[in-house]
């Protein structure tokens, strides 16, 4: 099928189907969590992250509030909490997903007795405030006015700022990822979804412009591998 990259794509991801079963929805959530290694997905994060550590934006003797938004498989909030043990970080981590199985298999996947709660909620009605929001392949899920509704949340909500870590839709990794996928035997869903997820997802003028629409500041970053990231840290 030839895409037309100059605009977002609106076609619907397999993931998202509301009559998924629990395992078929697990399973892709497992192998999703193996394409962020591959594909070095959490690091952009983490390095946002380590930078407000760095500059000492983080309370001393409190925990550190951080919210991952359409947590999902909670990979990422289990890579910042093995990120905040090494160094000695108190942390309150939540992971916020709309979707129930999320917060099961997410809960499943996590070793007890650490810092994290999972949370079923639609993020426009999660009304608790955090230091840090982060989120992870999220906002191309979203229409674009429900991304500046999000932008919004996000800037209303976070204490000392906030990350997304999303995809650059180009055509390169949209060639790339469906041979990818199948010489991993990854799950059928994410070898559908993920070409999907990439015609969905931005380049930086859509980012541009979907700030100027929130009037919200951010900055745009692009990390190896084709991954578009828009962040705010705060002023002290």
């Amino acid at each position: 099928m030839k895409r037309d990259f100059s605009r977002r794509s609106v076609e619907t991801e397999l993931m998202d189907a509301v009559d998924v079963d629990y395992a078929t929805f697990r399973d892709c959530l497992r192998d999703l969590a193996k394409v962020n290694v591959v594909t070095l997905g959490h690091r952009p994060t983490l390095a946002f992250l380590e930078a407000l550590r760095r500059k000492g934006r983080f309370k001393r003797g409190g925990a550190v509030r951080i919210v991952d938004v359409g947590s999902g498989y909670g990979d990422l909030l289990r890579a910042v909490d093995r990120w905040a043990a090494r160094r000695g970080l108190d942390v309150q981590l939540t992971g916020v997903d709309l979707n129930p199985w999320s917060a099961q298999a997410a809960r499943e996947a996590t070793r007890p007795g650490r810092p994290i709660e999972w949370i079923t909620s639609d993020v426009f009605e999660h009304a608790g405030r955090a230091d840090v929001i982060v989120s992870s392949l999220f906002t191309h899920h979203l229409d674009d006015a429900h991304v500046v509704r999000f932008l919004r949340w996000t800037e209303d909500r976070a204490e000392l700022g906030w990350f997304v870590n999303d995809l650059h839709r180009h055509p390169l990794p949209h060639a790339v990822f469906g041979p990818l996928a199948a010489a991993f035997r990854w799950h059928r869903f994410v070898r559908h979804d993920g070409p999907v997820s990439i015609a969905r997802a931005f380049v930086p003028n859509d980012w541009r412009g979907l700030l100027q629409a929130a009037e919200t500041p951010g900055s745009i970053h692009w990390r190896f591998p084709f991954r578009l990231c828009v962040s705010r840290i705060k002023p002290k």
